[in-house]
């Protein structure tokens, strides 16, 4: 082999690698907007966003009267999202944040595992999003590190001095947004979160009205400052980025001042994206928050174990999918599994286990392969004679494209 072969080689190979690091990705939780608000208030950047990408509709809240149920509360739902699994799963059920199950990483954690030397950061006014949800310096965390971190303004009474109308909020989403923008444009950060709260403040302290629609509009243009930013980076430094916007939950129907139930309106999420093109499950299917970790994984190269992909509860929403939607009965001898077909290349493998050691320790559990059939089936119905009798069950439905799961519970 000729010296002059192996440097073309190696000039090919490093072109491939700086094409690699040049994809970025940041992700924003505007608080408390339901779907129905975004088709009443004007939300002009978020729409032209979606031009490039698409709206699609979403649920927070996981699986109606399942064992995914999880409340539509903040902290809850931003986990939804970090994690890529419900609060069975995260252990997140409300904004105390007491017990967090770090057994599930967030998309920081893989992402910083995978690429240690890539750039990571945090624009929030929340700044237990760092140090309790993305778990920040924990041992449970393996000591993550960001990168750069801007938050914890809402403890600043002296810069930020608490009103009774919360316009103290209003400044720290705006301080929150010049930054994040600001630190877009000069460093370009890999992998960035960045999340706004006056929404929900003015949909707590006055319900569906002007004061709330000003909050969303409000949102809108801060959105339209990180869009810009984005759209200067891609200019000037060639770098391709995505950009995921959604929220945590949706309101109540009556007023629209609370949330936290299972009412089809406290459940109704949403995601905007500039992300193209997206596949049959995004434009089809319904989709749920916690399919924005394995969309951003995708995106940005983060390759996931085949141990890692069975406890995730999201599907991406680019590339190619096999499977979505996947279900289990048992009976007194069978286990009757289905799901819905997306792309129908290649068989569906099913896994079973008795065990759930990685929720408890941490350790991935050993499965049983109990056959395989082509995905446009849809269905497999296993004989149980040969799996040992247990009150629960976790069934891994393994796709070409794609993995699911499902538990069954006593």
């Amino acid at each position: 082999m000729s010296k002059k072969y192996i440097a073309i080689v190696m000039l090919v190979f490093m072109a491939n690698i700086a094409m690699a690091q040049k994809k970025k990705a940041v992700f924003v939780i505007i608080d408390g907007v339901s779907r129905d608000i975004l088709d009443k208030v004007p939300t002009p950047y978020l729409h032209e966003i979606a031009k490039e990408g698409g709206l699609i509709n979403a649920n927070q809240g996981g699986e109606l009267n399942s064992y995914t149920q999880t409340p539509t509360i903040s902290a809850p739902g931003y986990t939804n999202v970090l994690t890529g699994v419900w609060f069975n799963k995260h252990n997140v059920p409300d904004n105390d944040i007491k017990a967090p199950n770090y057994h599930y990483p967030t998309i920081f954690r893989l992402f910083e595992n995978q690429y240690p030397d890539k750039q990571t950061a945090v624009f929030s006014s929340w700044e237990d999003n760092r140090t309790k949800l993305i778990g920040e310096g924990l041992p449970q965390t393996n000591g993550i590190k960001l990168d750069y971190h801007f938050d914890g303004l809402e403890l600043d009474t002296v810069k930020y001095p608490h009103d009774k109308q919360r316009k103290f909020m209003s400044d720290i989403d705006q301080a929150v947004t010049d930054e994040a923008a600001r630190y877009i444009k000069e460093k370009g950060p890999d992998l960035s979160w960045v999340y706004l709260e006056f929404t929900d403040d003015m949909g707590h302290m006055y319900g569906d009205s002007e004061k709330y629609n000003d909050a969303v509009k409000a949102a809108d243009k801060r959105i339209g400052q990180l869009w810009d930013a984005i759209k200067l980076r891609q200019k000037e430094n060639k770098e391709e980025w995505v950009i995921i916007v959604t929220t945590d939950h949706g309101r109540d129907a009556k007023t629209g001042r609370n949330h936290g139930g299972q009412s089809e309106r406290e459940r109704a999420s949403w995601i905007v994206t500039n992300a193209k093109p997206l596949n049959t499950y995004a434009k089809g299917s319904p989709v749920s928050v916690v399919d924005i970790l394995p969309t951003l994984a995708r995106f940005l190269d983060v390759s996931l174990s085949a141990d890692e992909l069975r406890e995730l509860d999201g599907v991406p929403l680019v590339g190619k999918v096999s499977l979505v939607q996947p279900k289990a009965i048992k009976t007194a001898k069978a286990l009757d599994v289905s799901w819905k077909p997306i792309d129908t290349e290649g068989k569906v493998k099913v896994w079973i286990t008795t065990s759930n050691g990685y929720k408890e320790t941490g350790k991935f559990d050993t499965y049983t392969l109990l056959g395989e059939v082509p995905v446009k089936d849809g269905k497999f119905a296993v004989d149980l004679s040969n799996v040992p009798a247990s009150d629960f069950y976790k069934v891994v439905l393994e796709g070409k494209y794609n993995t699911v799961n499902r538990w069954i519970t006593k």
